[in-house]
């Protein structure tokens, strides 16, 4: 593993070498501005995968069960399902423990494009309001 030096010296002929001190900071805005830009890339994605096929043959229930072809696909639904489940309780939860207003836009927003939109609406919702 490499490792970022810095040449530090005395001026009297000494020289050393010391790691970087490197700091990674998450303020609020970078934070704010990677939940949205997974959350609206996420949903670009969705659109884009789903939209063709869905207009060619519009059965939404038929759409929801092609989630469920094989095992593999199945755990994925299955998860993404769950997580919707446990966004939503959360959503609800809060609304009445903490006041948090409009979490029934990330509820919908879970189901479709998904909660990977939901989730980050969400998160960006608390934050605004003054939730941490």
């Amino acid at each position: 593993m490499l490792v970022p030096c810095a040449l530090t010296g005395s001026g009297a002929g000494e020289l050393s070498v010391r790691p970087l001190q490197t700091t990674i900071v998450m303020t609020p805005q970078i934070f704010k501005s990677i939940v949205a830009g997974i959350g609206i890339a996420f949903a670009a994605a969705f659109i884009w995968i789903v939209a063709p096929p869905l207009m060619q043959n519009p059965d939404v229930v038929g759409a929801f069960a092609a989630g469920f072809v094989n095992p593999y696909a199945s755990g994925y639904a299955l998860d993404a399902i769950s997580c919707w489940a446990i966004l939503t309780s959360w959503v609800l939860y809060e609304a009445k423990s903490s006041g948090v207003k409009h979490g029934w836009i990330a509820i919908v927003l879970g189901i479709a494009p998904g909660v990977a939109t939901g989730f980050a609406f969400y998160l960006l919702l608390r934050m605004q309001q003054g939730r941490k």
